[in-house]
């Protein structure tokens, strides 16, 4: 039997959809700013997935705060077994493309996402049913 190791891709949401995205899923709690749904090309808005208000808040994107922020999402994500699941089963369909809003793409939640799940699945965990 082989494994595919999950195919997933970081982008903001604003950035013009391509086909190679695959699934593009808002990762996002709150919808983007000055975005309308069918310009955005989302598959699916997995609010659940989000880091909570209060993490978001706290982190306010200072790339200061970057390694404890990315530390308190993975321990918000380990508790999150239900969205992070439908996430990993998504992931068996192909290619898969976590969509963000912030403006900064180098500290971002959706790059802290893609590494827990990539481990989570890694890991032979992620195979629950949806």
């Amino acid at each position: 039997m082989t494994s595919r190791t999950a195919d997933f891709r970081i982008k903001r949401v604003y950035d013009t959809p391509d086909k190679a995205d695959g699934t593009r899923v808002l990762v996002d709690r709150l919808w983007p700013r000055g975005l309308r749904k069918e310009k955005a090309a989302v598959t699916l808005w997995l609010k659940e997935i989000a880091p909570s208000t209060e993490l978001r808040e706290w982190f306010g994107h200072d790339p200061a705060r970057w390694t404890e922020f990315g530390h308190r999402y993975c321990a918000e994500l380990a508790c999150n077994d239900g969205a992070v699941a439908q996430l990993a089963n998504l992931s068996k369909l192909g290619p898969m493309t976590l969509l963000y809003a912030a403006h900064d793409t180098e500290h971002n939640h959706a790059i802290v996402l893609s590494a827990y799940l990539s481990d989570h699945l890694k890991d032979g965990h992620g195979h629950h049913p949806a």
